[in-house]
């Protein structure tokens, strides 16, 4: 029997849709860089101690940034560490707040955010006196969304966060 060029056509796309698939399921990026940069207080702590992320918001347009969405969240490695445990005790700072979820929840920032301005959004984290320990690791991501350009422009994107080690003391 012979194929026809239908069913030649259907075979040579079956590989593409799987890709397609795939890729349209990797986290979202930014297409240009996101103006953001995080940073850890520390690089180790110890079981009852804590650290403060920073992330920086700097508006790198000639129009000010007029509206932000921002989480952070901790990484899906750090979520399966056993017996790790941590939470956020303080958050703010050159913000107008954030939300009583920080893991998931909303920097807002003060907005609109002029052009070569920066804002910064802190958040301390306690980790627990029982915690565990080792060579343990915290880490974080952000994600952010933010509009510019009367709303006409936007970027977003996933932001990785330095790790914090979890060291016993």
């Amino acid at each position: 029997m012979r194929r026809t060029h239908l069913s030649r056509a259907a075979l040579a796309a079956c590989p593409a849709l799987a890709v397609g698939l795939l890729l349209s399921a990797a986290p979202a990026r930014a297409d240009s860089p996101l103006p953001l940069t995080a940073v850890s207080d520390h690089q180790t702590t110890v079981r009852g101690g804590e650290f403060t992320l920073t992330l920086t918001l700097t508006n790198p347009y000639d129009t000010p940034i007029q509206f932000v969405y921002q989480s952070v969240q901790e990484t899906y490695p750090t979520t399966l560490e056993p017996g790790l445990k941590f939470t956020a005790t303080a958050c703010g700072t050159q913000t107008n707040g954030c939300s009583d979820n920080v893991h998931g929840g909303i920097a807002r920032y003060n907005v609109p955010l002029a052009s070569g301005a920066s804002s910064s959004f802190t958040v301390t984290y306690t980790v627990a006196p029982d915690s565990a320990c080792g060579t343990t690791r915290i880490d974080f991501y952000s994600y952010l969304y933010y509009e510019y350009n009367g709303g006409l422009a936007n970027n977003s994107g996933i932001v990785d966060v330095p790790g914090t080690q979890v060291l016993c003391s």
